[in-house]
């Protein structure tokens, strides 16, 4: 609709801005914080699980032990994405969270189908468990989880890889608090189907919110423009400056879970001043569209081929 590639040569201005990978946020304490009580819930659970006889239990185990390896791969995509630039990756490796958050989010998917293949098993063949000690343990993984998860809270919201996480942490928090319900309901009610029944509302309601994570993760790693960048406005604003008759080659997509990127050739008038018109552009879309690296190129319509004239859609 906005962008027509076209490859051709001229000599013209360009104008360029950015921000440096060294000013993203660093996650690194809350991700080691993580990192460190989880893997000793994840202990914690396989022995109690173990001297209960808990099935329950060594799954959680298992799973949190999933969660683990993600929150390792988030940390890791999270200093890769701060690098800096080399001559073979010369936007360094910014991408590298992006990757972070597909996966983080397909994990957790596969994770929720294997809880909700095990719940419903569960719901099939009913089996006695051990109420008091699930109760502890699952009392513990949620204090676990939700102190894991504070630290995300914040920036969960301006960074894909850095929600991935959060998401992990929270849904953690979640089953492990379905868990606590679902022992206290038993050991009222001797009723031993409400222990799988309250996994599945529990496997429902993180998949639906992580459906979301994974769409908008593969979006950007497809190179789609972010959710918050309305490219219609932004060709809009670019369209309407004073010394602009034109505008084609717009691209914008994602660097990273935190940086944007747009490109565009603008078509100066004949005879306009355009003056300051870069530094212009560059503050504008950085501050009205968070689009933090920028690159324009001014043209006049003389240079320009007929066939690579942008043509609204």
């Amino acid at each position: 609709m906005l962008a027509m590639a076209g490859a051709h040569v001229h000599s013209h201005h360009h104008g360029h801005g950015h921000a440096h990978a060294a000013n993203l946020p660093d996650f690194g304490r809350a991700f080691a914080m993580g990192i460190g009580l989880n893997t000793a819930l994840v202990a914690g659970q396989a022995i109690a699980g173990i001297l209960a006889h808990s099935t329950a239990l060594l799954a959680d185990a298992g799973h949190n032990f999933g969660d683990v390896l993600g929150l390792v791969l988030a940390w890791w995509a999270s200093r890769l994405a701060r690098s800096a630039p080399t001559a073979r990756y010369t936007y360094g490796l910014r991408s590298a969270s992006i990757l972070a958050a597909v996966t983080n989010a397909a994990v957790l998917l596969v994770t929720m189908g294997m809880l909700a293949w095990e719940a419903i098993s569960r719901l099939a063949e009913p089996h006695p468990v051990s109420g008091w000690t699930v109760i502890v343990v699952a009392g513990i993984g949620v204090v676990v989880n939700a102190i894991s998860a504070w630290p995300f809270l914040a920036g969960r919201q301006h960074d894909l890889n850095v929600r991935a996480a959060f998401q992990h942490l929270a849904a953690d928090a979640g089953v492990s608090l379905g868990v606590v319900v679902a022992g206290i309901a038993m050991l009222l009610t001797g009723h031993m189907w409400i222990d799988p029944v309250v996994g599945l509302l529990i496997v429902g309601a993180v998949i639906w919110s992580t459906w979301n994570l994974l769409r908008e993760s593969l979006n950007l790693a497809l190179h789609a423009a972010p959710s918050h960048v309305n490219v219609r406005a932004v060709y809009e604003y670019l369209s309407s400056l004073p010394p602009v008759s034109d505008v084609h080659d717009l691209h914008v997509w994602a660097m990273s879970t935190t940086e944007t990127a747009l490109t565009a050739h603008l078509v100066a008038r004949p005879g306009e001043s355009t003056d300051g018109l870069l530094t212009r552009v560059t503050e504008a879309l950085r501050s009205q569209f968070q689009i933090q690296h920028v690159t324009i190129q001014i043209e006049t319509p003389e240079s320009i081929p007929m066939t690579f004239r942008s043509k609204e859609r």
